[in-house]
């Protein structure tokens, strides 16, 4: 029995991993559960699974009666952090919005749990501070995006075989066919209609945009140690595949599956084991082709990007990541258009100095300085749709 807190409960992976801990109530104990605002969601999961501690960024008006002594309630700003050091946990799966969640992780570390990783920030912002904690702490980080989850699960089949080549699948979005100007001036509702996966507006506007797939490849490089010339990128439509491991001696060893959260989630959950999802199982002779593109980094300017602050090397893939948070809340605030999100980002990792081998503290200060800047180009009127 293993004891879980999740960071971010109300959102999509949160709940689905609630959904697989229900499915394994003998294997998982959730000990934990933290949301940001969505009071009335949590208030059902605290009825459901009865955690020791419950925990909201906004204090809501009042607890339902019926749950008010259920656990002990916490709020506020600091919430992550106050729920890491009281709460008894193994695992700590960390699935909120944004740099809010690097401080958690670097806390969840320190206090001698283990981390399930499907917030993309703490490494995008943060690699080499997280990797460098995981080691010292003596745990494993375990990755729950699909991609990295294929990889993790294809290493695990090495066998002593060394690997050359990560290469990330990506679905290509909304816009994979789309012209160059047709994608610049995409609305909000085009932009949001993923053709495979049910995600949050964020993660939707990012894999639409690829910027999505430029923060997995600064995550690949650090959860694998793995340089950027190693790490590829391939558009394959279907969402069969999910990543891939290209090794010494020539093999490629992929990972397959019907696009399903639960599958990486549960396998985070359960490593080293491996338990069933309830997940739909993939029907071969329904597929009708695998297909694969290479990224057209003229229409989809993101992805380059993350090479570019990979080769920069310090804080500038926290730069990279303020400023998307940014434009990504800019577009669907109606204040840009989509083509101008990888745009703004551009502009703001060209504006902003790089700290090599950052504290902390440093890595937040220049997220901040992303975002000040990002914030001071949309005043310009520059930007403006």
């Amino acid at each position: 029995m293993r004891k879980l807190a999740i960071l971010g409960s109300t959102g999509s992976i949160g709940t689905q991993a609630l959904d697989v801990a229900a499915r394994h109530g003998d294997r998982f104990a959730v000990t934990a559960l933290v949301a940001h605002s969505s009071a009335e969601k949590l208030f059902e999961q605290v009825r459901a699974f009865r955690p020791q501690i419950a925990a909201l960024t906004v204090e809501p008006d009042e607890i339902p009666e019926d749950i008010r002594g259920a656990c002990q309630w916490m709020f506020g700003e600091n919430v992550l952090l106050d729920v890491m050091r009281a709460c008894e946990a193994d695992d700590v799966l960390v699935s909120v919005v944004g740099v809010v969640g690097l401080a958690a992780v670097m806390e969840a570390l320190s206090c001698g749990k283990r981390v399930l990783l499907a917030n993309k920030e703490p490494l995008v912002a943060g690699g080499e501070l997280v990797t460098e904690a995981a080691r010292r702490a003596g745990r494993p980080l375990l990755p729950v995006d699909s991609e990295h989850s294929a990889i993790f699960q294809c290493l695990q089949g090495a066998g002593g075989n060394r690997p050359r080549r990560l290469i990330l699948t990506a679905s290509g979005g909304p816009f994979r066919t789309w012209k160059k100007e047709d994608i610049f001036t995409a609305t909000k509702e085009q932009a949001l209609r993923h053709p495979n996966w049910h995600m949050g507006r964020k993660i939707t506007i990012d894999s639409a945009s690829m910027m999505n797939k430029a923060l997995e490849v600064i995550e690949a490089r650090w959860l694998f140690d793995m340089s950027a010339e190693q790490i590829d990128v391939l558009i394959h439509p279907q969402s069969v595949i999910h990543s891939m491991v290209e090794f010494d001696d020539g093999a490629v060893m992929a990972q397959l599956g019907t696009p399903d959260m639960r599958l990486p989630i549960l396998y985070a959950m359960s490593w080293p084991d491996r338990l069933e999802t309830g997940a739909k199982r993939l029907d071969f002779e329904k597929l009708s082709a695998l297909t694969f593109e290479r990224p057209d980094t003229d229409r989809f300017p993101g992805l380059k990007l993350a090479y570019d602050a990979l080769g920069a090397g310090g804080t500038m893939s926290a730069v990279l990541n303020g400023a998307n948070e940014v434009a990504v809340d800019a577009f669907l605030h109606d204040r840009i258009r989509f083509g101008q999100i990888a745009e703004l980002v551009e502009e703001t990792m060209l504006a902003i100095p790089v700290v090599q081998r950052p504290t902390l503290e440093q890595v937040f200060e220049s997220d901040a300085a992303a975002r000040r800047k990002a914030g001071a180009l949309l005043e310009t009127g520059r930007f403006a749709p």
